[in-house]
């Protein structure tokens, strides 16, 4: 088991991964079809992808949880 301190850092590792393979997919599909070698492509950009998603969502989810905090009163 991962050490609970880690915990932000495996959700933004497993959020990233999910929506850049999810988005690079889409985006590999609609610029090339679903040629030959299309999942060599589409791996490929993912991994790109997955570079910035990664350091993206650590810096950009706080700032989301802050917006959210702001946005929304407590329930009684």
């Amino acid at each position: 088991m991962i050490p609970a301190r880690f915990s932000q850092i495996l959700f933004g590792l497993i959020v990233s991964g999910f929506m850049s393979l999810l988005v690079s997919g889409i985006a590999t599909h609609r610029a090339t079809g679903l040629v030959d070698g299309f999942v060599g492509i589409w791996v490929v950009s993912w991994v790109h992808s997955w570079a910035v998603a990664f350091p993206t969502i650590m810096i950009a989810s706080p700032i989301a949880r802050r917006l959210v905090a702001r946005m929304v009163r407590e329930d009684n």
